[in-house]
């Protein structure tokens, strides 16, 4: 039997941080993964979608070439040609991750992974005992009870991720970030798209007003978008792919080529055998504490397994987090007070702190001001005036708890409010910070101007 200090079961980017963290920390670690190397955000998530939106977003832009004094003759997309720069990309990605896994400082094992007990695990023929345990299996697409739905047949976020024909049409269900990124690239690459949301309105995790201008922006686009709707059926005819859902109160329906399902994933905990190490599970989601301990002290879960946020960086955080607790005496928590969040739609939306949902579910005073980027110089200038910017601040202090961006470049713009958070800034510390004269992220010193007179 193989012996380990810390046994990392996943080698994606929560994984690997909790290994390379444990290793350079003295621990014998071993890290199992069945394959194929890379991890989620590499493989099927961030890396290839963001850089098949970048191909739609060029041809957008290139569509609006009259707006700016251009000309282009009849800009179009090739699927084949965007999925082949897509796989160039990702393939050097990954390459890149599975040296790093291979490295000789690490046990790399490419087996699936099974709990025999709280202490050992089967791997493949073999047996692993460890000290410590991190699971980090990251997570998978859901299925969801829709009747009919599985007789018809439909995509998933990983399937669409192949394809190399454009789809004449398709219905994406879902509204959350995969499902809105997605259905506006196939929106603006030819493909005739209906959105069916369930919520009252798309990205219904954070503000309402946060997704007007994304909304807006997919239906002048050409895009079909319901929202406030229950799947009712699905049905197969032979114009294709049929979906009824109820509609304010009454029973609509789309028809498509293509169904996209992206009403969400699951934690990837199939065939861990998470009972035989007494794991508690809830919901289908591995429990853990803020040190990313599980109830068994020694087993921690990390990622999106944890079902705590399904987000890279937070990943990345937790592995570190649980690496440090198991090697550290001075153990370390997640905190919740900048968690980010960013979605490439166009226009992007960025968020980090509190929402408004969140500190009214709170109960937590704020004060709140907005200026919109159809009156803002630089934004004007590149033609990119749809959304606005949101600040919360605390009424006692001014101390900045929630910002947000819906609009041009709002991924990159969002940043500074991290920076600032992190440091606890205030509405008054914004408006001292000099800002250059015409840039986007200028724009924050006007709500803040008007929160600093509220004080």
């Amino acid at each position: 039997m193989d012996s380990f200090d810390v046994v990392v079961i996943g080698g994606g980017s929560a994984g690997y941080a909790a290994a390379s963290t444990a290793q350079s920390k003295g621990a014998k670690v071993a890290i199992v993964d069945k394959g194929p190397l890379g991890g989620l955000c590499i493989l099927r998530g961030c890396m290839p979608t963001k850089t098949i939106l970048r191909s739609s977003d060029v041809l957008a832009l290139m569509h609006r070439a009259k707006e700016f004094g251009l000309s282009v003759a009849n800009p179009s997309a090739d699927l084949s040609l965007i999925n082949d720069r897509k796989i160039r990309l990702i393939n050097e990605f990954a390459r890149y991750r599975i040296e790093q896994l291979n490295d000789s400082k690490f046990t790399l094992i490419e087996e699936h992974a099974s709990f025999l007990s709280p202490h050992q695990l089967k791997v493949g023929k073999r047996v692993l005992s460890a000290k410590n345990f991190i699971i980090a299996t990251g997570s998978t697409t859901a299925q969801f009870p829709v009747p009919g739905l599985a007789e018809v047949g439909f995509l998933t976020s990983d399937d669409v991720l192949e394809l190399r024909e454009t789809p004449e049409s398709m219905i994406v269900l879902g509204a959350g970030p995969v499902a809105v990124e997605l259905a506006q690239f196939f929106c603006r690459i030819g493909t005739q798209t209906t959105l069916v949301q369930r919520s009252d309105y798309i990205l219904s995790k954070g503000d309402e007003d946060l997704a007007f201008p994304v909304e807006t922006r997919f239906r002048e686009e050409g895009m079909e978008v319901f929202t406030g709707t229950k799947l009712l059926r699905v049905e197969k005819s032979r114009y294709g792919r049929t979906v009824f859902f109820s509609h304010e109160g009454k029973e609509k329906s789309a028809t498509a080529s293509t169904i996209l399902q992206a009403l969400g994933r699951k934690p990837n905990i199939d065939g861990l055998n998470l009972s035989a190490a007494s794991v508690n599970v809830n919901q289908g989601r591995i429990e853990v504490d803020q040190e990313m301990r599980t109830n068994v002290p020694h087993i921690f879960a990390v990622g999106d397994v944890n079902g705590l946020h399904e987000i890279v960086h937070i990943a990345i955080e937790q592995g570190e987090i649980a690496a440090q607790n198991i090697t550290q005496e001075n153990t370390r928590q997640f905190e919740e007070r900048l968690k980010l969040s960013i979605t490439f739609t166009d226009p992007p939306v960025a968020s980090v702190g509190l929402s408004e949902k969140e500190c009214q579910q709170l109960s937590i005073l704020y004060l709140k001001a907005t200026y919109p980027f159809d009156d803002h110089g630089k934004s004007l200038c590149l033609g990119e005036t749809h959304g606005h910017v949101k600040l919360l601040c605390s009424p006692d202090s001014g101390e900045i708890i929630g910002a947000h961006v819906v609009g041009p470049e709002a991924g990159e713009m969002i940043h500074q409010m991290v920076t600032l958070m992190h440091f606890r800034g205030t509405v008054h510390d914004l408006v001292k910070i000099p800002h250059y004269h015409p840039t986007l992220s200028e724009i924050f010193t006007y709500p803040a101007e008007e929160l600093a007179q509220m004080l």
